[in-house]
């Protein structure tokens, strides 16, 4: 029974194995999977051996000197013990040794990749301030290095307590009345392992020299003064005295007499106590602490320096700023780059509008936080607020039907950031099914690798073989009932023949994958679909961007994915814990996967990298080709990645700064936006991040993308900002006024003959003065909320059981001050309700603007005439109804189209009117027909125009197939 649990098990353990092969061979990553399990086994290997090798040498050399004399024998427990084991003793002499090493070889092949990293490394070509060695040393030899004695100290510990048991059960060690016997056998045996454990000690003492360079226990990170000039050098004196007593050890096993080793040990400890804890105590405490600044200036300055390095922020342009609070007709006709992309359309509270207007059946959904991203429409960059429409696998029943038909999710959708339809609604540039719009007509739109698709679906079949997979609603002109399709591309490993079927039914403990007579010759199984897991199986060496996002690239729905190559034994860098770094509001609410508690010091953006939505293939690019430790893992993995000259125009037109390596490193510009070590010291200009305030909780606001023209840029880029604000305090009586404005240009270029734009990624520090009156993001939303004007308005909207619901507020630099815009949105109740964007909120200084439109808003701050530029329909137009493009009709044309498109775009035109007319009387009565009737006058024009309009909330999806 025993052996066949066993045999089981293994095969169970095999087919795991055999999938796994499959799906990277499949992804064409097969060399990945082998690299990195032929170094763990590798390592598991000897490791294992080593352990084993030692503990069994240890217990046989123990047992063959025992001694064989009557007095070895006459302690009656002793004799008891020996004839217990005696039955057993030679194979717990393989077993005990044998069990140890598998378990130490279990820890050690953890550390796979800090031995591939050892062997494969890169030189940074930079010296560290101290010992003058190459940072490389510190990055990849010496964690390798402590791996490696940590390691052979534990294995000589364990074969240590081994020899000692197995001498002392057969007599080579006796305690007795005149204190402790030992035969000369056990004296050496004994003395050798002690001596090779004080070499290793010794090794661990000239390492810990290095090691004073990443310490964390001072107020800085890194070697201090007292490091400096009295850890290091007793870490020197202590590793020649453990030499010297390992010589000692070495000798009085051979000689017998053990006074100068006991000594010598005795003199290692009292060495260690007072050279490695005392004497720095004093140093520190009498020497260092009355004149710290004075002697710690250079320190501090060494940690600056290589933290700002490590985190790519050495290179952040600074420019003082002195921002204005006045307000003065046309201030902003300079900055019409910025006005005109000024963003009113909020991708964390939009998600319900898609939903309702975009989603068309119950088995479709939308993230609850949309992306953002760009187009170039007409010449023109457009921001653009975009998602795909992916399966709600909440509303598909039964294996056949979550797993066979319902597959994959269909079509991008796109609105402009800027602007809204007259009615408050998204104005879409990408929309319907099928899909179509201004980014593309023409693009593969069917999504069945994405972050909400199912775990595992059957897809493919053979020509002629019958569709199971339903694809999409039928358009109003197509056959009654959903289109159904079959999977043609390679996008998972074959189950067309037996093994594999039953491979896979073990892997996902499913019996209809055996039985169903979906799977046919030509199936294939898509798992593992979510874009980070991909890449983070095929790169396993990488971290990777919480907040992956799509993009119609070259006809095809690409994700792109950042992600980052990290160390934590940078020298003098401050680390940060990525998790803790990166929350904000976005990965509170589950916007943004949060990245693992790892604890780093150096950071890097050295991959972009591709996850196709149809096929799944991935594709990986050096971004950052200079990066030494992406360089190490090319050794590793040569061919993994492509060079970034080979992406595509349009995918490097679509590339951005990302998300997570941006909010560690502001993070770390709270302090190190300081350079100068006195300053440093004292702490007297600590920033923070302030806390999103259009939520309760306290929790960080999140950075933007905007595209926007930064003081002294000569052309509008597309960015990812954020603020800063003075420190905090616990009382919370510190004034919330703005000191810092951060950029990061996320503009790649369009990659022409494989380069990328030099500005890509730099970092622009606005540094407003210390006495700035200007408000901080929270202070100016108290404006907002305090405003009587604002609140009245605010109150009319909240009749009628309608919720107000703040946008986000986004920050801009403009007029010489900081600018800040809110949307708002208003949602009515009930099921189908969504939000339309019905005010815009505008702050300068200490006024507030509040209006149906951007510009109006604009121009109640600035006089009458802020001279902004703003987008068509950026806001709510009173006057007109605006056409799908965004372009009010010529008066007397009517709309575009024909017939019965004509009729229903004009009862939408006077439904708008009409609402908005009621919406001033504060009719809510009137309110409400009329937007019922703009509702069925939207969906007459859609179909009318050969679009699927969207089903009343609540509508049954078309009859499932059975079981």
């Amino acid at each position: 029974m025993v052996i066949v649990l066993v045999l089981v098990a293994a095969f169970v353990g095999l087919t795991q194995l055999y999938t796994d092969v499959l799906w990277y061979d499949q992804l064409g990553y097969l060399s990945v999977f082998f690299t990195e399990n032929a170094t763990k086994i590798a390592i598991f290997v000897v490791s294992a051996v080593l352990v084993a090798a030692l503990m069994f040498a240890s217990l046989f050399f123990a047992y063959r000197s025992r001694p064989i004399t009557a007095e070895s024998i006459v302690d009656d427990n002793l004799r008891r013990y020996q004839e217990a084991l005696e039955p057993v003793r030679k194979i717990v002499m393989i077993v005990v040794p044998v069990l140890f090493g598998l378990f130490a070889a279990s820890t050690a092949m953890t550390q796979w990749d800090t031995v591939l990293l050892f062997l494969n490394q890169e030189p940074f070509g930079q010296e560290d301030p101290q010992f003058g060695l190459d940072l490389g040393f510190y990055v990849f030899t010496l964690p390798f290095l402590r791996f490696l004695i940590g390691f052979l100290v534990s294995a000589i510990l364990l074969a240590g307590v081994a020899g000692i048991l197995m001498h002392y059960v057969y007599g080579g060690i006796r305690i007795t009345e005149r204190g402790l016997s030992t035969t000369r056998a056990s004296r050496v045996h004994l003395g050798v392992l002690a001596a090779l454990f004080l070499l290793l000690q010794a090794a661990n003492f000239w390492l810990d020299r290095y090691s004073t360079l990443q310490s964390t226990s001072g107020e800085w990170t890194g070697a201090l003064y007292t490091d400096v000039n009295a850890v290091i050098p007793t870490k020197a004196i202590l590793a020649a005295a453990a030499l010297i007593v390992a010589v000692l050890f070495v000798v009085a096993s051979i000689i017998g007499r053990w006074r100068l080793p006991v000594i010598g040990t005795a003199m290692l400890l009292v060495v260690a106590v007072v050279a490695g804890g005392i004497y720095p105590w004093i140093v520190q405490r009498f020497q260092v602490l009355p004149t710290e600044q004075a002697l710690e200036s250079q320190y501090i300055e060494r940690n600056i320096q290589l933290t700002r390095s490590a985190y790519g922020l050495d290179a952040a342009e600074v420019m003082p700023y002195d921002a204005t609070t006045q307000t003065e007709q046309g201030a902003l006709r300079q900055d019409t780059e910025t006005t005109s992309n000024i963003r009113l359309l909020d991708p964390n509270v939009v998600s319900s509008a898609f939903s309702q207007l975009q989603q068309f059946r119950p088995y479709y959904q939308f993230p609850d936080t949309l992306n953002v991203d760009r187009y170039e429409i007409d010449g023109e960059v457009q921001d653009t607020v975009i998602a795909t429409r992916e399966l709600n696998p909440d509303q598909n029943q039964g294996w056949y039907n979550q797993h066979v038909v319902y597959t994959h999710g269909y079509g991008v959708v796109a609105a402009y950031g800027s602007r809204v339809e007259a009615d408050g609604k998204p104005q879409f540039m990408q929309s319907g099914i099928p899909s179509r719009g201004v980014i593309s007509d023409d693009y593969e739109p069917r999504i069945y690798f994405g972050e909400n698709s199912p775990m595992y679906s059957i897809v493919g079949g053979g020509e002629g073989d019958e569709p199971l997979e339903l694809d999409r609603p039928q358009t109003a002109g197509d056959e009654a009932g959903d289109a159904k399709t079959t999977f043609a591309g390679n996008g998972g490993p074959s189950i067309g023949n037996f093994f594999n079927r039953l491979a896979y039914g073990i892997k996902f403990q499913s019996s209809d994958l055996l039985l169903s007579d979906a799977v046919r010759p030509e199936s294939q199984i898509l798992y593992d679909r979510d874009p980070r897991e991909r890449i983070e199986k095929v790169a396993p060496y990488l971290t990777v961007d919480g907040a992956p996002y799509p993009a119609i690239i070259d006809g095809q729905v690409q994700w792109i994915v950042d992600a980052y190559t990290t160390s934590d034994a940078y020298p003098y860098s401050t680390p940060s814990v990525l998790e803790e770094a990166t929350q904000d509001t976005q990965t509170a609410q589950g916007a943004a996967a949060t990245l693992p508690p790892e604890r780093v010091n150096y950071i890097r953006n050295s991959v972009k990298a591709t996850v196709n939505a149809y096929d799944g293939s991935v594709s990986l690019y050096a971004w950052d080709d200079q990066d030494p430790v992406l360089k190490a893992w090319q050794n590793v993995f040569p061919g993994t990645l492509k060079p970034y000259s080979e992406m595509s125009a349009e995918l490097m037109a679509h590339v951005r700064y990302p998300q997570d390596m941006f909010k560690v490193q502001r993070e770390l510009l709270n302090r190190y936006h300081v350079t100068d070590p006195n300053s440093f010291y004292q702490n007297d200009d600590v920033w923070s991040v302030p806390n999103d305030p259009t939520q309760d909780s306290e929790v960080a606001l999140p950075p933007y993308y905007l595209s926007m023209r930064m003081p002294g840029e000569e052309e509008a880029n597309f960015s990812l900002t954020t603020s800063f604000i003075p420190q905090q305090s616990e009382t919370g009586n510190t004034r919330n006024v703005m000191y810092g404005y951060l950029s990061a240009n996320s503009d790649a270029g369009t990659g022409e003959d494989g380069v990328k734009s030099e500005e890509y990624g730099t970092l622009r520090l606005l540094e407003l003065p210390r006495s700035s009156v200007v408000p901080g993001p929270g202070q100016a939303q108290n404006l907002f909320n305090s405003d009587t004007d604002v609140s009245t308005e605010l109150n009319l909207l909240r009749q009628g059981a309608s919720e107000v619901i703040n946008g986000n507020l986004l920050t801009l630099p403009a007029g010489g001050g900081m600018l800040y815009v809110q949307p708002v949105y208003v949602q009515s109740s009930g099921d189908a309700a969504y939000p339309t964007l019905r005010r815009v909120l505008v702050g300068f200084g200490e006024e507030v603007g509040f209006a149906p439109t951007l510009e109006e808003a604009l121009d109640e701050v600035f006089g009458g005439d802020s001279g902004a530029q703003t987008s068509a329909g950026a806001g709510v137009n009173d006057a007109e109804a605006q056409t799908p493009d965004g372009e009010a009709p010529a008066e007397g044309e009517a709309p575009a189209g024909g017939g019965g498109l004509d009729d229903a775009l004009l009862e939408a035109n006077r439904a708008i009117q009409e609402s908005e007319q009621a919406l001033a009387d504060g009719d809510w009565t009137a309110y409400g027909e009329a937007q019922q009737r703009l509702q069925d006058a939207i969906e007459r024009a859609l179909e009318a125009d050969g679009v699927v309009a969207p089903e009343a909330e609540g509508a049954l999806a078309p009859e499932q197939p059975a079981e």
